[in-house]
C-alpha cells in the first residue's frame, strides 16, 4: 500500500539546473558545475559538480571495492586499520566522495565504510557524500520492490537513513526493463521469467526500473539515482523515463581511463554532459597499473581483468607519465587522475591505505597543460566493450 500511495502521489516538476561559471581559474576555485570542471578551471577540493542538482561533489571520489574484497583485492581483516587510514586520509585532503555497492566484499565494503563513518561526529558524517549500488541481476524481476529491498538492506549496512546516490550497477537487467513494465525480450532471461512466474506463481513486476528508482527518491531512501557500464542510448532512455517521474539522471559510471578512452572516442561522455549527466570514472588507475606500481618485471596480480594490458606495452605510457609526474612534483597517480578530470569525468580511485589515498589526493590543485594531455594521449588505449557487462 506504501508503494502505491507513493506511485500514485508522484507528480512531474521542472527540472531546473543553475551554473555558475568562476572567470577565474585560481587553485582555489569555488565554483559549482553541473557534470564536470571546465577548462581552464584548476580543479581543487574545494571545487564542487553538482549531481542531478541534489548534492555537490568534489572533483575526485574515492573508490571502495577493494575494501571487503578476498577474491580480486585480497581483503583480510587485518587491511580494516589501513583502509580506515585511507578513509580519514581523503577527508583530511578534502575528498568526501565515496563509491560502494551492495555486491563489494558481499556487503563489507558498506560495512566498513558505516564502521570509518561512524567514528566522525555528526557534523563531519553530514559533510561526507556516500554512494552505492544496486546489483541489477536478470533474476531481479519484481520492481519496485527488488530495488527497495536492495536499498534498504544496503542503508542496514551502512547504518543510514538516506544515500545521496543510488546506481543501477549494470545493463545486465532485462534490456526493456528500463521504461517498460512486464514486456521483456525473447532471450534467455525472458525464458526464466516465464519458468518463475509458471512454476512459483510470481506476478509480473509493478513498475519499470525507472520508475523503481523514483519510487526510490520520492520514499526518500536516496538523494538522486543513476546509472553504470550504460550505452549513451541507454543513459538518454533512462534520463527520458525519468523526466516523467521529475527527476534528473545524476550520472552514468564507466570505465575510463588512458587505457581506456572509448567512452570518450564513442561520444558517450559528449553525450552524457548534453543531457546534464555526469560521467564517474571507475578503474581510472586501471587496476593498478597506473600507478607507477608495476612494470613488466613486476606486474599486477592476476585476476585484475579490466584494461588487462601487458606492462610491456603500455611502458611508452608510464614512461610518460613519470616524466610529468617528476616535473610537477605529483605522484604517477595523480597524472592518471587529473587526466580524466581535464576530460570532464569525475575519477573514483581507489586506495588501500594512507599512503595510496595522499598520492590520489595530489590529483587535485593543478591542471596538465594541453601539450601534457597530448603527449599522454599519444600512448594511451582505447579499449573495447563486452556484450554482457560494459555497454560504454
Amino acid at each position: 500500500m506504501i508503494l502505491s500511495a507513493l506511485k500514485t502521489s508522484s507528480r512531474p516538476f521542472p527540472y531546473i539546473t543553475i551554473r555558475l561559471i568562476s572567470l577565474q581559474s585560481t587553485a582555489h576555485n569555488m565554483s559549482s558545475y553541473t557534470t564536470a570542471v571546465s577548462a581552464p578551471t584548476i580543479p581543487t577540493a574545494d571545487t564542487k559538480i553538482s549531481l542531478g542538482g541534489k548534492i555537490d561533489v568534489p572533483p575526485l571520489a574515492l573508490g571502495c571495492w577493494s575494501w571487503g574484497d578476498q577474491s580480486i583485492w585480497g581483503w583480510t581483516p587485518d587491511a580494516d586499520a589501513d583502509a580506515k587510514s585511507a578513509f580519514d586520509t581523503s577527508i583530511d585532503h578534502g575528498i568526501t566522495f565515496f563509491d560502494t555497492a551492495e555486491v563489494y566484499g558481499k556487503g563489507e565494503s558498506e560495512r566498513a565504510i558505516a564502521r570509518y563513518r561512524n567514528a566522525r561526529s555528526d557534523d563531519e558524517k553530514g559533510k561526507l557524500i556516500i554512494a552505492s549500488k544496486f546489483a541489477s541481476w536478470p533474476t531481479k524481476l519484481w520492481y519496485p520492490s527488488s530495488l527497495l529491498n536492495a536499498l534498504n538492506d544496503s542503508l542496514k549496512r551502512l547504518e543510514m537513513r538516506q544515500l545521496d546516490l543510488y546506481q543501477i550497477h549494470g545493463p545486465v537487467h532485462f534490456t526493456r526493463s528500463i521504461e517498460t513494465i512486464g514486456t521483456l525480450d525473447l532471450s534467455a532471461g525472458y525464458c526464466l521469467f516465464v519458468v518463475c512466474q509458471t512454476v512459483l506463481h510470481l506476478t509480473p513486476p509493478d513498475c519499470s526500473l525507472a520508475d523503481a528508482l523514483a519510487d526510490a527518491v520520492d520514499a526518500g531512501l536516496t538523494r538522486t539515482v543513476g546509472v553504470s557500464n550504460y550505452s549513451l542510448a541507454e543513459v538518454k532512455r533512462m534520463h527520458a523515463a525519468l523526466q516523467k517521474r521529475g527527476i534528473q539522471l545524476a550520472s552514468n559510471q564507466i570505465e575510463y581511463s588512458l587505457l581506456r578512452r572509448l567512452p570518450e572516442t564513442s561520444g558517450v561522455i559528449k553525450g552524457c554532459h548534453e543531457l546534464g549527466v555526469s560521467v564517474l570514472a571507475y578503474s581510472p588507475l586501471a587496476m593498478g597499473r597506473l600507478t607507477g606500481k608495476y612494470s613488466a618485471a613486476n606486474p599486477p596480480p592476476k585476476g585484475r581483468h579490466f584494461s588487462n594490458y601487458d606492462m610491456t606495452q603500455i611502458e611508452p605510457l608510464l614512461q610518460a607519465m613519470r616524466g610529468i609526474a617528476e616535473s610537477r612534483g605529483k605522484s604517477v597517480s595523480a597524472v592518471a587522475l587529473n587526466w580524466v578530470i581535464c576530460k570532464g569525468a569525475i575519477p573514483l580511485a581507489g586506495a588501500k591505505n594512507a599512503k595510496q589515498a595522499e598520492q590520489n589526493s595530489q590529483a587535485v590543485g593543478w591542471r596538465l597543460t594541453e601539450e601534457e594531455i597530448v603527449e599522454l594521449e599519444k600512448h594511451s588505449m582505447e579499449g573495447s566493450n563486452s556484450w554482457y557487462w560494459q555497454h560504454a
